[in-house]
């Protein structure tokens, strides 16, 4: 039994990496590549008299430490500086503007539609209105400097709204209320929280010695996600918040004191770090969209109501998204009105809102054709000429990102 598990989990990691150059070369989405890979699988077996009953269980549990990855991995990436303010300001209005728009579109379509309650209707609306970071982020590879940074910004962000407002409204039930108390005293709380983490991890990031240095910090940063999700706060917050200090190292020397906390030698040491979390999200990812395409039951998706519901949704989602990105001037619309994908955040949100019992009757189908259709659709963005405006601008970031002597 110990041999057949070591065998199936490294040949699913083999088979992951050859889906994951095999979508790279071919610009078709490696998501979509392991889901359906995953939903093959499922078929095989069944016909076989197999079953994997162990996988229900994984399916959030891996889910959520793949997305804690993928936002830290993002925010690792990201430079703050004083020529990102408009960059950042789009990516924030966009991505608050498109997650209010779907939400509130939904939530009415939900409700006459499917004869929802007001408030199960706008807790299902909020998890169809989340950019996933888990899909958009890794799809944005290959495209130009600034296009990419702009979705990084905005799927994470996106991620950090739909969090907070989900929760918020969950626990709000259906009180308005209750629900401002939620969002805004949680968000606080939340980023006071975040800010005292980040400090400590770029303490800690810094003086570990030994061979064994960064999974113990991950381990703590798991625990704090943890911690703040049993406690309704926002704690994909914590995770952006620490990426972006310890790969912004230059923030911390506007206060003499946390200036002091960088040690010389801390660019090798974050590398490293960024290192290793690249390859456990490539893990972590990987195992987390072939298991959801083995969990899927197909029959769901066959369902006329899912379909109608996903045609509803992309109604919303596209045509919201194209207007919001004209509305703020954003380079590059062509290639950025693609980048919409639900996934991971997503499936978790709705598994955690089905487990209340208030989404009783909903075709979960169309959690899965949304997913599909919308991480498939990515593909488009690379098909796309850029905009003039967005090659000068990754050009700006390059020349940023090669010229130590900018820092400030």
């Amino acid at each position: 039994m110990t041999n057949t598990a070591i065998l199936a989990a490294s040949a699913l990691l083999v088979f992951a990496y050859l889906l994951d150059v095999f979508g790279r070369r071919t610009k078709l989405p490696p998501v979509v590549l392991l889901i359906a890979a995953g939903m093959v699988a499922r078929q095989v077996m069944d016909r076989m008299g197999l079953a994997v009953g162990w996988v229900d269980p994984l399916v959030p549990l891996i889910g959520t430490v793949g997305l804690i990855l993928i936002v830290l991995e993002g925010a690792l990436e990201l430079s703050l500086r004083r020529d990102r303010i408009r960059l950042v300001t789009r990516a924030s209005l966009c991505a608050l503007g498109g997650f209010l728009a779907c939400a509130a579109v939904l939530t009415v379509v939900f409700e006459r539609a499917l004869g929802l309650p007001f408030a199960a209707a706008t807790l299902a609306a909020i998890t169809f209105a989340v950019i996933s970071s888990a899909v958009a982020i890794p799809n944005s590879v290959g495209l130009a400097a600034a296009t990419r940074e702009f979705v990084i910004y905005e799927s994470a962000l996106s991620d950090i709204i739909g969090v907070l407002a989900f929760y918020a409204w969950l626990g709000a039930q259906g009180s308005l209320q209750t629900f401002a108390m939620n969002l805004f005293g949680g968000g606080f709380v939340s980023l006071v929280a975040a800010v005292i983490a980040a400090l400590g991890l770029m303490y800690l990031i810094n003086r570990v010695e030994g061979h064994v240095r960064f999974l113990p910090l991950l381990a703590g940063l798991i625990l704090l996600y943890a911690i703040g999700k049993a406690l309704h706060l926002s704690p994909l917050v914590l995770v952006l918040v620490c990426g972006l200090v310890l790969n912004n190292p230059h923030l911390l020397q506007r206060v003499p004191r946390l200036g002091a906390l960088c040690k010389a030698g801390y660019d090798d040491t974050l590398r490293e770090f960024k290192g290793l979390v690249a390859e456990l999200t490539f893990a972590t990812k990987s195992f987390f969209f072939l298991m959801l395409g083995y969990w899927t039951d197909i029959a769901h998706m066959t369902d006329w109501r899912a379909w109608a519901v996903m045609l509803a949704a992309l109604g919303v989602i596209y045509p919201g998204r194209l207007a919001i990105l004209s509305a703020v001037r954003q380079p590059d619309t062509a290639r950025l009105l693609w980048i919409a994908p639900r996934g991971l955040i997503t499936v978790l949100l709705f598994l955690t809102a089905a487990e209340t019992g208030t989404l009783t009757g909903f075709p979960f189908g169309a959690v899965m054709l949304v997913v599909l259709v919308t991480a498939s659709a990515t593909a488009f963005a690379h098909h796309r000429p850029a905009s003039t405006t967005a090659t000068v601008e990754s050009a700006a970031i390059a020349s940023d990102i090669s010229s130590p002597a900018d820092r400030p």
